[in-house]
């Protein structure tokens, strides 16, 4: 953990490769000092059909999972340096967006902890 997953149309991948966008979405990630580099977690997962406001408009939103215990604002500058990222990466792209979620520290469990 942290994962960040993001969607996109499949022609996000005509202007920059898959391993190209989750090494940059990693470095923003690690750039921010919220997180140990090697619990970044990057996935992808490009569409081919999708609607974006009842349009074929190319979108790309990623969806950050994290641990509970950041605050607010730390969440925030997270959410719009990695969109800043992507709109450079991206001008064309007219709609990306980010949300972040909070873990539980409570109810989180993985294999380490059995």
């Amino acid at each position: 953990m942290p994962h960040f997953v993001m969607d996109c149309s499949a022609s996000v991948l005509e202007y920059h490769d898959e391993e190209f966008i989750i090494e940059q979405i990693h470095l923003v990630a690690n750039s921010t000092d919220l997180f140990d580099e090697g619990d970044i977690k990057v996935r992808m997962n490009p569409f081919k059909k999708y609607s974006v406001a009842n349009k074929r408009e190319d979108f790309i939103h990623v969806f950050a999972h994290i641990m509970q215990g950041r605050t607010t604002e730390q969440k925030a500058s997270l959410s719009k340096q990695v969109v800043n990222k992507l709109v450079v990466l991206f001008p064309e792209i007219p709609n990306i967006a980010m949300n972040i979620s909070d873990f539980e520290k409570a109810t989180y469990c993985n294999r380490a902890m059995l």
